[in-house]
C-alpha cells in the first residue's frame, strides 16, 4: 500500500482519509482490496479532487442546492408499510457564492439531502452506494433510529461499495441525518446532512405550502467572498470559525429559489441545522409564527404566537403560519451578522394588499430605501 502524503496547505484530506480506514478497523469490517488501493491512490489534494466532469468542474460546477419546494407531499390514511429509501453519496464541485465554487460531499448530488417521508410504525429499508468515483467512505446516520450509531456502522461503504439496513420508525418527529464517518464534522461541514420527517398518526394539519430548508456553515481556507475555487479549512473547522453560513447549501440558494405563497395562505417550513456546530435563531423578518414545534416535537402541543425558533446542531423545528401581506418576507439567523457570510433566503408572497393590517404612509420612498430587511 502506497503511503498517504500530507499536504502541507491542507491536511485534512489525507488525515480524513487515513480516519475513515481506521473506522474500518473499528467496525472490525475490513475493506476490500480495491477500496484501500483507492484512497492510499490519492493521496495529494489534486489527485484526490480529480472527478469526471459530471461531477463539476470550478469552471462547470454542478448544481447542489435543494430547492425548498422539493419534497414528498403528506402521507393519506393508511397502515404500516415498508419503505425503500436509496442514498448515493457524492463529492461533487459545485457552486458556493456568486463567483466562487467548492467541493462538496453530499447525499444524491444536493444539499441537504433529500427529504424522506414516512409514518410512525413504517419499517423503513435504507440502502446507501458511495459512488465508484468517491475518495472517501461515508456512511448515514439517522437520528430517527433506534439502534446502534443510527445505521452509521451498518451503511459504512469504501467507494463503490452498497451497505445498508432496516430499522422500524419508532417515535413521531422530524429528524436530522448526517454522515457520521470520521472526522465526523468534516463530511456534516461539506455538506452531508438532511432530514427525515416521522409522521404521527393521523398525519400534520393540513397547510397550503411545505418547504424544506436547512442550516449549515462552510470553513475555508480562503476568506468570504474570494472567487475561483476555495478550499475546505480543517483548522477553521475545528476552531469554530466559518468562512460561510448557508440555507441549503449556497449563500444564494433561497434567493434564486424562494419560497412562494399567495395571501392567504397557510405555510410549513421543516427547518433544521445540520451545522455542525452553530445553534441557529431561526426567524421570517415581517412574520410572526401560528405555531411552533420546538425540537420538531410533533407529540407535544405547539407554541403559539412565536417569533423565533432556537435551532440546535443536529436538531430541527416545525413553524406554520398565514402570510397576510404581500411582499418578499427574509428568512435569517437572528444572529445577523451571519446575513454578512450569506445567510439570507426570500419567501415571496404575492396577492392583493391589506390595508387594515398593514399601511405603508409612503411606499414610493419605501421602494428607495436600502436600510431595514
Amino acid at each position: 500500500m502506497r503511503t498517504l502524503k500530507i499536504s502541507g496547505r491542507r491536511p485534512l484530506l489525507a488525515t480524513a482519509a487515513a480516519l475513515a480506514l481506521g473506522t474500518a478497523a473499528l467496525l472490525t469490517q475490513p475493506l476490500p482490496a480495491y477500496a484501500l488501493d483507492k484512497v492510499a491512490a490519492a493521496p495529494a489534494v489534486e489527485q484526490m479532487h480529480s472527478h469526471p466532469a459530471g461531477s463539476g468542474t470550478p469552471q462547470a460546477p454542478v448544481n447542489v442546492v435543494r430547492d425548498p419546494a422539493d419534497l414528498p407531499k403528506p402521507i393519506e390514511a393508511r397502515g404500516p408499510q415498508h419503505i425503500k429509501v436509496n442514498l448515493e453519496t457524492t463529492e461533487v464541485t459545485g457552486q458556493l457564492a456568486d463567483g466562487t465554487t467548492y467541493h462538496y460531499w453530499t447525499f444524491n448530488n444536493k444539499v441537504p439531502g433529500p427529504f424522506i417521508r414516512v409514518k410512525v410504525g413504517d419499517t423503513v429499508e435504507v440502502n446507501l452506494k458511495n459512488h465508484d468515483d468517491s475518495v472517501m467512505m461515508h456512511n448515514v446516520d439517522f437520528h430517527a433510529v433506534t439502534g446502534p450509531g443510527g445505521g452509521a456502522k451498518a451503511t459504512e461503504a469504501a467507494p463503490g461499495e452498497s451497505r445498508g439496513f432496516s430499522f422500524k420508525a419508532l417515535s413521531p418527529g422530524l429528524y436530522v441525518y448526517h454522515c457520521a464517518t470520521p472526522m465526523v464534522a468534516q463530511h456534516i461541514a461539506n455538506g452531508m446532512y438532511g432530514m427525515i420527517l416521522v409522521e404521527p398518526e393521523g398525519g400534520l394539519p393540513k397547510v397550503d405550502h411545505e418547504f424544506y430548508v436547512m442550516q449549515g456553515e462552510i470553513y475555508t481556507e480562503q476568506a468570504f467572498g474570494t472567487k475561483g475555487l476555495v478550499e475546505e479549512s480543517y483548522e477553521k473547522l475545528v476552531s469554530e470559525r466559518p468562512e460561510y453560513f448557508v440555507f441549503n447549501g449556497s449563500t444564494d440558494a433561497l434567493k434564486k429559489n424562494p419560497l412562494k405563497a399567495k395571501v392567504g395562505e397557510t405555510v410549513r417550513i421543516f427547518f433544521g441545522v445540520g451545522g455542525p456546530n452553530y445553534t441557529s435563531s431561526f426567524h421570517v423578518i415581517g412574520e410572526i409564527f401560528d405555531k411552533a414545534y420546538p425540537m420538531a416535537s410533533l407529540s407535544s402541543a405547539p407554541l403559539k404566537d412565536v417569533q423565533t425558533i432556537t435551532t440546535p446542531p443536529g436538531g430541527a423545528s416545525v413553524v406554520e403560519f398565514k402570510v397576510e401581506i404581500p411582499g418578499n418576507y427574509v428568512l435569517v439567523d437572528h444572529a445577523l451578522s451571519r446575513m454578512e457570510r450569506g445567510l439570507a433566503g426570500i419567501l415571496k408572497v404575492e396577492g392583493p394588499e391589506n390595508e387594515t393590517i398593514f399601511k405603508d404612509f409612503n411606499p414610493q420612498k419605501s421602494a428607495l430605501s436600502t436600510g431595514g430587511h
